[in-house]
């Protein structure tokens, strides 16, 4: 038998040319089918849409629920404001509610979800949004300790680039077998989730190294990078241009335990105070607007048997909470 021919430079030339144009043809096979599929449901592509929200984490879900033109009104924040119930402030104040808060965010993912909302409400019925001590950072970027898919709320190119991960892939093929399931199960369309169940598993309200906790008084001095200047009142303003004059803005100062409330008149509760104030400064810039304070002293916050922990309030304040909300909305929409 003659031997083989000796490989050549041509031939391997030709070999990286075949590998090179197999993996930009994967490559593209995948975006293109990524981009079809919609793994996270963005409206990018409606081909598969079955309105409705496969179950996951509301970090992902927020930008298929954002979009939905179901919900005229929408809360905004993180787990300091979850528990108001949309469905509750629907039938207080006739506006379909939709929950947008996720854990564990500051203004940059929150205002990154209501520019998304408002992308897709161009006149919202309302909008509550949770000022919280995250607002209150000296840091303009307001960074995160916690990853954010900004990409599912961007732009084209933010979006295609965010394809290209593994999670993304992951997430296509998950997102085909659901469709493919005639017995899928769903998520709750307007964002409500009640973490009680949670916390109470952990032993919160039962746990004695918790209630210690819940009990420990603030010091005096400021947290760290948040004894001012406030740069959340030039974000806020910017945010507020956007939204459209005739729209109802309610901004929420969530409770938290009267344990964690500095001293009065310390560095620490001027800080925080000025920080208030300057959102209010900014806020009644938009004739449409108003606060709900719930950082004013009253009775509920010292009651322990109310809070998780001191930034974490239980479902009955939740509901009262919640119905002082709705009265501010029904107050602004009738003046």
């Amino acid at each position: 038998m003659a031997p083989a021919p000796p490989t050549t430079d041509r031939d391997w030339r030709a070999f990286a040319r075949t590998l090179a144009l197999s993996m930009v043809g994967l490559f593209a096979g995948y975006l293109a089918l990524a981009i079809l599929v919609d793994p996270y449901d963005t409206g990018r592509s409606t081909l598969l849409s079955r309105g409705a929200v496969r179950p996951q984490g509301p970090r992902t879900a927020s930008a298929m629920r954002g979009r939905d033109p179901a919900y005229s009104g929408v809360v905004i924040g993180n787990s300091h404001i979850q528990l108001i119930e949309p469905a509750a402030l629907t039938r207080l104040t006739g506006i379909p509610f939709l929950q947008l808060s996720v854990p564990a965010t500051g203004p940059s993912e929150q205002f990154a979800l209501l520019g998304w909302y408002l992308k897709h409400h161009a006149r919202p019925d309302a909008i509550v949004l949770s000022a919280d001590a995250f607002w209150c950072a000296d840091d303009p970027a307001f960074p995160s300790e916690h990853g954010f898919p900004y990409w599912l709320v961007g732009d084209w190119p933010a979006y295609l680039r965010g394809l290209i991960r593994f999670s993304a892939a992951q997430e296509t093929v998950n997102r085909l077998g659901w469709l493919l399931n005639p017995r899928h199960k769903t998520a709750a369309a307007d964002g409500w989730w009640d973490y009680e169940r949670n916390y109470l598993s952990q032993g919160f309200g039962v746990d004695p190294a918790k209630k210690a906790a819940l009990e420990k008084p603030v010091g005096p001095e400021p947290e760290p990078h948040h004894g001012g200047p406030f740069p959340i009142a030039a974000r806020l303003r910017t945010e507020l241009a956007r939204i459209p004059a005739a729209t109802p803005v309610v901004v929420v100062f969530p409770p938290v335990y009267a344990r964690a409330e500095p001293p009065p008149g310390s560095p620490r509760a001027r800080a925080e105070a000025a920080c208030r104030a300057e959102v209010r400064a900014v806020l009644a810039q938009h004739a449409m607007s108003t606060v709900v304070d719930w950082r004013d002293g009253r009775s509920a916050a010292a009651d322990p048997d109310q809070f998780f922990d001191q930034t974490h309030y239980r479902l009955p304040l939740a509901r009262s909470l919640t119905a002082e909300i709705a009265a501010a909305i029904v107050r602004l929409r009738t003046r």
